[in-house]
């Protein structure tokens, strides 16, 4: 799945493309290891699961990027890895990952949470889906 960062001011944006709205979301989850370090460094070793439920598409992603900001932050875990499906406005993943190790990973930032700024999830001209966001880091 494509994945790209684009700055935003102090922040850093992240976007994700893909057939289907979960793989644009996958894409996003992959740009938001991105904002933090190489995620070729990210070996798919731990699963969490994660669940969001929200009012609209838009608003699910920014449930989804939180919910991995969330569980890096209190497991101490960089993803590379990602499989969701979403039904509606629900939406269920798993995330592989692994320990952050300084060292190895050399993070560059730390994610503190999904903004609603440039935030975006749509049918492109081309048929392919477009997630993107801003992260604070």
């Amino acid at each position: 799945m494509p994945w790209q960062t684009f700055s935003h001011e102090a922040d850093v944006g992240v976007r994700g493309t893909g057939a289907t709205p979960a793989e644009a979301f996958a894409g996003a989850a992959i740009a938001l290891t991105a904002a933090i370090c190489d995620p070729a460094t990210v070996a798919p070793r731990e699963a969490v699961t994660v669940d969001c439920e929200a009012p609209d598409l838009e608003l699910l992603l920014v449930d989804w990027l939180n919910a991995l900001v969330f569980e890096m932050a209190t497991r101490h875990l960089l993803f590379s890895r990602f499989e969701l499906a979403i039904d509606g406005t629900r939406l269920h993943a798993t995330a592989w990952g692994e320990p952050l190790d300084v060292a190895r990973h050399q993070p560059a930032a730390e994610a503190k949470g999904v903004s609603f700024c440039e935030l975006k999830v749509t049918r492109q001209a081309d048929g392919q889906w477009l997630a993107q966001a801003v992260v604070d880091v």
